[in-house]
């Protein structure tokens, strides 16, 4: 989420910069300023990790540790071989391929099918810096809601309210947009813009807390390549006389409605411990979608003494009823 308003803020500072680098010397310098920041942050050496854990806070434990013992605890401590885990074993598994695939797929819709949003809203923004900062503050918005509601109501129910917003909107937007009135259009879009970006950024930091540590990284960059594919759509709706576009609206609009399907078969991940392994990740389960009430049985509780008593009357009724001649029946 923080790297979320991070973005934000680099594109609400990004038409600042387009202003000051018209001139190309500026441009150049400005280049060659972050070539130069990125050089020297490539060549700077980088701090041993049992380093970093000496000053985090491993002074106070170190100090009763006779220096001849620290180097035979360091090399007791990496005699364990690390196992490295290939994007390929998340093929392997049942549950978190799936939740690596709907969170891919969420996110590519996210991505994609804003473009079918921001459409509307250039006949009212004709101006670039104004319809920039319309999209910048939705995006905003987006982050914002996601920050304050997630934590409290559920990453999946967050997730699923976003997706069903999006392909409302979508779907109003596709078969009434020239009966609705300028002002209706005008909200749908704005709305479907702020809950596509929603859907996008959650479905990032959803699949960062569900997969496993051990391939959370190859996870993570297949969802956040499925969010690129679908900014990739976007010259699509550039094709001549809208063909295009009306093609392009239509299959994401299916797509948002297949998604709010498959989001319910994800797990709920507040308030869990993140998994590490391949079996933590394979023994999520989904919770159920509404809270059910507890059971409440309003039998009258019986008596624990009268319990043999009344079970021996009805074995010797029983027994009686057995040992009697069936009385003849009357035609």
């Amino acid at each position: 989420m923080v790297a979320g308003f991070f973005w934000i803020a680099g594109e609400l500072l990004l038409p600042g910069l387009a202003l000051l680098c018209r001139d190309w010397r500026v441009l150049q310098g400005a280049v060659t300023m972050i070539l130069a920041l990125l050089a020297a942050w490539r060549s700077a050496p980088s701090p041993k990790p049992w380093l970093c854990g000496w000053v985090g806070g491993g002074c106070d434990r170190a100090g009763s540790i006779p220096g001849s013992l620290l180097p035979a605890e360091l090399e007791a401590v990496s005699e364990g071989q690390p196992r490295y885990h290939s994007v390929c074993e998340i093929c392997g598994t049942r549950v978190i391929w799936k939740n690596g695939a709907i969170l891919g797929f969420a996110a590519f819709i996210g991505s994609g099918i804003r473009h079918c949003f921001t459409r509307n809203l250039v006949p009212h923004l004709p101006h670039f810096f104004s319809s920039h900062l319309v999209l910048v503050s939705t995006e905003a918005a987006a982050c914002l809601f996601v920050c304050l509601t997630a934590e409290r109501f559920g990453r999946r129910a967050i997730l699923l309210l976003c997706t069903v917003l999006t392909g409302i909107s979508s779907l109003l937007l596709l078969a009434l947009t020239q009966y609705l009135l300028e002002l209706i259009v005008l909200t749908l879009s704005v709305v479907g813009t702020a809950a596509s970006h929603a859907v996008t950024m959650l479905s990032i930091f959803f699949a960062s807390e569900v997969l496993p540590t051990v391939v959370r990284g190859a996870g993570l960059g297949l969802v956040v390549g499925a969010n690129f594919v679908g900014k990739a759509a976007a010259p699509i709706t550039a094709i001549p006389n809208s063909r295009g576009f009306f093609l392009h609206h239509v299959v994401f609009a299916s797509f948002a409605i297949l998604a709010v399907l498959s989001i319910m078969l994800l797990p709920e991940s507040r308030g869990r411990s993140l998994p590490q392994s391949l079996q933590d990740g394979e023994s999520q389960r989904r919770p159920p979608l509404f809270r059910r009430p507890p059971r409440e049985d309003h039998l009258p509780l019986l008596d624990p003494r009268a319990i043999p008593h009344d079970y021996s009357r009805l074995a010797a009724s029983t027994k009686r009823m057995l040992r009697s001649p069936e009385p003849p029946r009357e035609m």
